[in-house]
């Protein structure tokens, strides 16, 4: 029976992870590679399945009371008409809304505080130099000059994940997809209780996400090359630019643009890693198995998922590899719907075809997320 786990990362899928994993009695280190534990300020798009997994954590009412609750998402024009809306599904049960945005400050501040209060053993500023396993147990020497020993390693840090270096080679690395993601956060005007996306601009689209009763962030997914460096100072500039075509409540949003030092733009990458993503006592999970595009807005909740499903598996008294194997058999093709799904988002934006149904294939996510774990 595992009794206990590293896990390398403490983003959001390694303090799920912890959380899940002290939950089951499980005693859990955790490392992460910078000093000062911060996340980006702006926010993220928390979902029914997502919802549902923070239940499982026992932080849902938390995490509802800091972010703002909405119900679905709508598809408009740049100029506020409607053109689908696609209803969200209370997964987490009738108590809970069927969508949240929230700041990542604010789910990292629950996290993290929830994993601590827990009893997980945090060290910030260390990483690993060396992982070695046999049959029984994984040795792993750290950065700070310690070693320990564990029955199973997760590794948990993202899309350039180290341990998936370390573990199987340089062979599986994430790929450019052809799009840039733009996020601001800007004041929430008070008629705009609702997530919503514009479709009609080139190549990508544009939208908003509310994230408390003051504030939201205004997404762009726009085609860029994937080496493009945008001058720093110019970056605002940039972004309100290529939303010149917006009218009304979303140009409004877009001309509160004006910081380039709060402008957050990444490159988009994906990753799906083929089964297995353990090997020996050693899995991978989140961005460091599964990295997708942001389109379903999935990313977050399937990295929260994989660790609720092993917390749930780890409870068991059954051989690891056993455990491992059913990890994957639960996790696999619901990660490769969200990667895959999300890709082909992205590719009818920027090559638009006569048979694109962003919200059909968006309907369709959400319809396959309500299923259980």
């Amino acid at each position: 029976m595992v009794k206990k786990v590293l896990i390398i990362g403490g983003g959001i899928g390694g303090l799920s992870t912890a959380i899940a994993l002290r939950r089951a009695g499980i005693a859990t280190d955790l490392i992460e590679i910078k000093s000062e534990w911060k996340v980006y300020h702006v926010g993220i798009i928390v979902q029914g399945n997502f919802i549902r997994a923070m239940a499982a954590l026992g932080i849902a009412d938390k995490a509802v009371a800091k972010g703002f609750p909405y119900f679905g998402v709508k598809f408009q024009t740049l100029h506020g008409h409607t053109v689908a809306e696609i209803p969200g599904i209370p997964m987490a049960g009738p108590n809970y809304p069927t969508d949240l945005g929230m700041g990542r400050p604010a789910l990292h501040q629950i996290l993290s505080e929830t994993a601590l209060e827990l009893g997980t053993n945090v060290r910030l500023g260390v990483t690993f130099t060396d992982i070695q396993q046999n049959e029984n147990s994984v040795t792993v020497a750290f950065t700070d000059g310690t070693t320990g020993e564990y029955d199973l390693v997760v590794g948990a840090d993202g899309v350039h994940s180290k341990v998936r270096s370390r573990i199987f080679g340089d062979e599986h690395q994430p790929r450019f997809s052809g799009q840039g993601v733009w996020r601001y956060n800007v004041k929430r005007p008070a008629e705009v209780d609702y997530a919503f996306l514009c479709v009609g601009l080139e190549g990508g689209k544009c939208g908003f996400i509310p994230l408390s009763h003051e504030t939201g962030y205004v997404m762009l997914v726009q085609p860029d090359a994937g080496d493009l460096q945008f001058p720093a100072d110019q970056l605002a500039d940039i972004f309100r630019e290529r939303m010149a075509a917006a009218t009304g409540v979303m140009a409004a949003m877009r001309d509160q643009i004006t910081d380039s030092s709060l402008v957050i733009y990444r490159p988009m990458e994906h990753l799906l890693m083929p089964v297995p993503w353990h090997r020996g006592r050693v899995l991978l999970i989140g961005d460091a198995a599964h990295t997708t595009t942001p389109h379903f807005g999935q990313g977050a909740a399937q990295a929260v998922e994989d660790g609720v499903v092993l917390g749930e598996l780890l409870q068991r008294d059954a051989p690891l590899p056993q455990l491992l194997d059913e990890f994957m058999q639960r996790r696999f093709e619901r990660c490769k719907f969200i990667v895959e799904g999300s890709l082909q988002l992205g590719e009818w934006e920027m090559n638009p075809v006569p048979e694109a149904d962003a919200p059909g294939l968006t309907k369709k996510m959400i319809g396959m997320m309500a299923q259980p774990l």
